[in-house]
């Protein structure tokens, strides 16, 4: 029989037109993109977890990458028709995808809502042109606005991204950026704390000591600021980089925040997904022509399927979950993970954290405050198990 419980779908895109030197993401450039190839692939593979998880009700889909915007709109079509007919799939189905404001993708808004996107999230980083170029984007702010006009009288729902704490933003500076964006927001923004991630451009430059970024206590000031007038114009921060108006939250998003199962398809995507009552980790293959030939000897690009044992699902459960502001409900985390939410946490790490009021516990849930997101990721290498 088929689990009753809704599930939501990722679409991985691989392909970009360049990769950022900031960007950890499993993404590629090519100087042609087999669309046919992939499309067809695509839709093999997601047919092939249809087909093992029976139909089953849909909360989400979401095209990211890499670049989605690169695909072709019959692609995407293809994909939620496909989606629709192997699950249950209510009319207002929230199908999101991502999109940079370069002129030729900004071309392409329209045949997307077309095709049945009804989100579209931007990736626009800054709306400052050294900064543009810093980030290595290949568009310029007024190319950003004019997608951002574009997006809001095509789609009824539209986010975007900025990156903040970069190398010499000013407390003022980011205020002002910030308010100018949020003149031209919609309902929903991710604001993202500019970090050095491994294997990156950023990561030898920064090693190298070409530029430096704001100092911790630093950083902290813009956090709090961000909060501060995303609220004022009505969006909380109901994730630790995610402000929304209430009811525009991502419902994707909260999919895998609230360890709830998801399919991931296409190169390097992973998947949490329950099966024959076990929660399966998903991943497939990450180069896309490895994936795309695996796909087509055996109709999946999966590299690894494992059960994930109580521990597993209790450390993944709070790492996700205690980054919402709503915290995590303990009655779903031992439904989920089989064991209690006190097993698997430092004890007295947990103890110290509720008298330094990072964390508040009820009966009900377990939440981190607003002194504890701030310090948030130190809070969690400390406290869970």
């Amino acid at each position: 029989m088929s689990d009753p419980t809704p599930l939501s779908l990722y679409v991985h895109w691989p392909f970009c037109l360049a990769k950022c030197p900031y960007c950890d993401f499993n993404s590629h450039v090519r100087d042609e993109i087999p669309h046919q190839r992939f499309t067809t692939a695509l839709r093999q593979e997601l047919a092939s977890d249809a087909a093992r998880t029976g139909r089953r009700a849909l909360r989400s889909i979401f095209f990211g990458g890499g670049t989605p915007s690169l695909m072709q709109p019959e692609t995407v079509a293809s994909l939620i028709e496909d989606a629709r007919r192997h699950f249950d799939a209510p009319e207002d189905l929230e199908i999101t995808l991502e999109a940079n404001p370069t002129s030729v993708e900004r071309g392409k808004l329209a045949a997307f809502r077309e095709a049945g996107v009804n989100r579209v999230s931007l990736g626009i980083q800054s709306l400052d042109e050294t900064d543009l170029r810093f980030l290595g984007r290949e568009h310029s702010a007024s190319q950003a606005i004019a997608a951002l006009e574009t997006a809001r009288n095509l789609f009824p729902r539209l986010s975007f991204d900025l990156i903040y704490a970069r190398p010499g933003q000013t407390l003022s500076a980011w205020e002002a950026e910030l308010r100018r964006a949020l003149d031209l927001a919609s309902d929903h923004l991710s604001l993202y704390q500019l970090t050095i991630e491994q294997g990156t451009k950023f990561e030898g430059l920064y090693r190298q000591g070409r530029f430096v970024l704001p100092e911790e206590d630093d950083a902290a000031l813009l956090y709090e600021k961000t909060a501060e007038i995303a609220g004022f114009y009505g969006l909380q921060d109901y994730e630790i980089s995610n402000y929304a108006r209430p009811g525009a939250e991502s419902r994707h998003n909260l999919t895998y925040w609230r360890y709830q199962d998801y399919i991931g398809i296409g190169p390097g995507a992973h998947g949490r997904l329950t099966l024959d009552g076990a929660l399966m980790a998903t991943r497939r293959h990450r180069a896309p022509e490895i994936w795309a030939d695996r796909v087509e000897q055996r109709g999946s690009g999966s590299t690894d399927e494992t059960p994930l044992s109580s521990e597993e699902r209790g450390r993944e459960s709070l790492l996700m979950g205690l980054r919402l502001r709503e915290g995590i409900a303990l009655d779903w985390f031992e439904e989920r993970t089989g064991r209690r939410m006190e097993d698997c946490v430092d004890a007295r790490i947990l103890e110290g954290a509720l008298e330094e009021d990072y964390l508040t516990l009820t009966e009900q849930r377990l939440i981190a405050t607003d002194e504890g997101r701030i310090r948030l990721e130190a809070l969690l290498g400390a406290l869970v198990l």
